[in-house]
């Protein structure tokens, strides 16, 4: 019943974003013929509640305007835009899968380690802003961690996995785990305070990948084929991404901290993109380089053994 409900709040972001400004008529009409309708119109008062029930859920005003047509009034801050376009997309290929009523064998999609079993329990604790309890399998630890006691603040999605990020307790600082390496979690009765000075903005808006730093936020400037600058316009590398463009190049310029995603996601980027600045991140970038070419200059070299 919960998810039919939150289907039917989806549906009406959806087709709001879709169709700009729609009177309840017009509302009405589209939801008697979609799948989730029982073929009846939205009762006023269910209406009401729909609306109410969005704006709290998930930060979306839908509003009218004086000829009586409901539109949604789009958030300002970033990451509320985007975690309404990650909920529509979600939506959309959800319901066209569905309505399509393809083979399993026709759709090929990719794993997200542990989301199913942690991310619930996860977002519980954070809307109540309550303790949890975990065993983390590290991959740079022998032995698992046990009873880690930890804040939960934020989640992220990055590469197919889902990473929560908060306070470490018996640490004081602010960690990222990966949900796939936790082994058992259970929520604690107790709470915590959300900081008013830590927001994930601040801790990612200037960082590629999960890594939060305390380094300072520096300009990098890459140099791309005509190809690879397609690429970047088309999805952008950052947020703060500016392009300057020439006959045979382009030199994008970020606001970045310098990390070790950032470094990765360049070298996989492989011939297409140079580093022009700074020079600490070109030297970076070269010692990665350098070291995979050993592996295959030096026989019997071992990854990882520098």
């Amino acid at each position: 019943m919960a998810r039919d409900i939150i289907n039917r709040y989806i549906w009406l972001i959806d087709t709001l974003t879709r169709y700009k400004k729609l009177s309840r008529e017009r509302i009405n009409a589209l939801w008697i013929n979609s799948s989730i309708s029982d073929g009846k119109p939205i009762p006023e008062r269910t209406f009401f509640h729909y609306r109410r029930a969005i704006e709290e859920n998930f930060r979306i005003d839908i509003r009218c305007n004086r000829s009586g047509e409901y539109y949604i009034d789009t958030p300002d801050d970033p990451q509320d835009r985007l975690l309404t376009n990650y909920l529509l997309d979600s939506y959309a290929i959800n319901n066209a899968v569905k309505e399509a009523a393809l083979d399993a064998t026709r759709v090929a999609v990719e794993d997200v380690p542990s989301a199913r079993q942690f991310l619930p329990t996860v977002l519980d604790a954070i809307s109540r802003n309550e303790k949890l309890d975990f065993t983390y399998a590290g991959f740079n630890r022998s032995r698992h961690e046990k009873e880690i006691i930890f804040h939960p603040y934020f989640v992220k999605r990055y590469k197919q996995r889902w990473y929560m990020i908060g306070l470490k307790e018996a640490a004081g600082s602010i960690r990222t785990y990966a949900l796939d390496r936790v082994k058992e979690m259970k929520i604690l009765s107790s709470t915590f305070a959300m900081p008013d000075d830590v927001s994930h903005a601040a801790l990612f808006d200037n960082v590629i990948g999960v890594t939060s730093s305390k380094a300072p936020v520096r300009i990098v400037k890459l140099m791309t084929d005509t190809t690879q600058a397609k690429y970047f316009r088309a999805l952008p590398f950052h947020a703060s991404q500016q392009e300057e463009i020439h006959d045979a190049y382009s030199i994008f310029t970020f606001r970045l901290k310098l990390n070790y995603e950032l470094v990765h996601e360049i070298l996989g980027l492989g011939s297409s993109v140079k580093v022009i600045q700074p020079r600490e991140l070109e030297l970076m970038v070269r010692n990665e380089l350098e070291a995979t070419l050993s592996l295959y200059d030096t026989p019997g070299a071992v990854p990882g053994k520098r």
